[in-house]
């Protein structure tokens, strides 16, 4: 047994409270356990107990033994003297604070079944480990814990989302840009793609807009495809070539090294060569961008404006003056998806934090559930443990279980696992 089963014991009452008494003998009554701390400090803030006849209110401290009080040192911090109840398994040691004040002392009474039910979940081998129990707990408890999931997710690619805005002086275009650039790099090139709009502020892109050639020009320039001149070169490469040498002057732009794109392993269609150039396409044709996003309703329009094609030149090629079989190169349905999954419907619930507009937040959702879900190795695995997985709203969710819960075994914090420990 450790402490985080019974700080779960504790938070949610499961064990008997009745005719409770402190080490010292007198009678104990929880009248508010408290609320979980997740960071440095007690266990539980905020709750109130009576012993004997006075009702007291701060913090509550939960170890297994007593003496582990003394082994995080807790009798040498201040902060520790707001805690009124010391919950422990095995009291091998009388503690006091920095005040030199004993503390009440409370041996929780934990019930074996309990105990047995989070061991046998916790070391059965199947992933999820709660899928041979998975009868146990109502569907509307495994939605509610997914959409929870699913919400956590969001919160949390809103906190750095907002950081960027911090950083870009809450220039939002910008952060779209900065977003977007990240994902077509995927996750072989995601390194080079996000020092590319870095190092290419969008601003100078905007006063090219209406030239896709030096739209080109700059990205791949700053990309570092443009540094030396093939002897195969052709006319394109020489015109983009051309146009680089003039905006590098104009901007004062500096080339990243050739060498930090990867090619090998990689299917031709996520070349780097052609995601920089579907990224351009995006940027000369869809001016305002991140405007139009905000006011579209449904997600089948902002995908069309990311269903661009490159100029015609790569029609025929997937590396400079290289030819190829003609194929439009205009990005596939999956990897839309996922710029929508992870750039715009984030940015959108994020841009609704920032501002206050709980309606865009509702949007950014409705949108996740236009999606089709994912279909991942991760993913795969909770369909094969029975979970209904339709759209990205759930497969988002499940991801956040996987990182968060699943993979770390933290049934404890889940509700799902909640359900079973109490049950099987």
């Amino acid at each position: 047994m450790k402490e985080d089963f019974l700080q779960y014991l504790w938070q949610y009452q499961l064990f008997d409270t009745t005719n409770l008494k402190t080490t010292s003998g007198d009678s104990l009554e929880i009248l508010n356990p408290g609320t979980l701390n997740h960071d440095a400090g007690p266990d539980f803030f905020n709750a109130k107990i009576k012993i004997g006849k006075t009702i007291w209110a701060g913090n509550i401290e939960i170890h297994y033994n007593a003496s582990e009080w003394n082994k995080h040192k807790h009798q040498n911090d201040e902060s520790y003297n707001s805690v009124i109840l010391h919950v422990v398994k095995n009291n091998d040691k009388t503690i006091l604070n920095a005040n030199k004040q004993e503390i009440p002392t409370l041996i929780m009474p934990v019930d074996e079944k309990l105990l047995s039910n989070f061991n046998t979940l916790k070391n059965n081998p199947v992933f999820p480990a709660c899928t041979p129990y998975l009868h146990f707990v109502p569907q509307f408890t495994i939605k509610h814990q997914i959409n929870r999931a699913t919400i956590e997710r969001l919160e949390r690619k809103t906190v750095d989302i907002l950081l960027l805005a911090e950083r870009t002086n809450n220039d939002w275009a910008s952060v779209l840009y900065q977003l977007l650039g990240k994902y077509f790099g995927a996750k072989t090139n995601v390194q080079p793609f996000e020092m590319l709009t870095q190092n290419l502020p969008l601003k100078y892109l905007a006063k090219h807009k209406n030239n896709l050639l030096q739209i080109e020009a700059m990205l791949f320039g700053v990309a570092g495809f443009l540094e030396q001149t093939p002897e195969t070169a052709d006319e394109y490469y020489l015109s983009l070539q051309k146009e680089w040498s003039f905006l590098a002057a104009k901007f004062n732009l500096k080339p990243l090294p050739l060498t930090l794109w990867k090619f090998s392993k990689m299917r031709p269609a996520n070349f780097p060569t052609i995601r920089i150039a579907q990224f351009a396409g995006i940027i000369y044709h869809s001016s305002k961008l991140f405007s139009k996003i905000l006011e579209q309703k449904e997600i089948t329009q902002i995908k069309t404006f990311l269903s661009v094609k490159p100029s015609d030149y790569w029609d025929t090629h997937y590396q400079f003056s290289k030819t190829s079989i003609k194929r439009k190169k205009i990005p596939g349905e999956q990897f839309i998806n996922t710029l929508l999954i992870n750039v715009v419907i984030p940015i959108a619930f994020a841009y609704g934090q920032y501002t206050g507009n709980e309606d865009l937040k509702n949007k950014a959702l409705v949108w996740l559930e236009q999606l089709p879900a994912e279909n991942n190795t991760v993913i795969k695995k909770y369909k094969k443990a029975g979970f209904q997985i339709e759209t990205a709203f759930v497969s988002q969710g499940l991801l956040t279980l996987y990182e968060n819960y699943c993979k770390k075994l933290n049934c404890l914090n889940c509700i799902i696992g909640h359900q079973i420990i109490k049950k099987i």
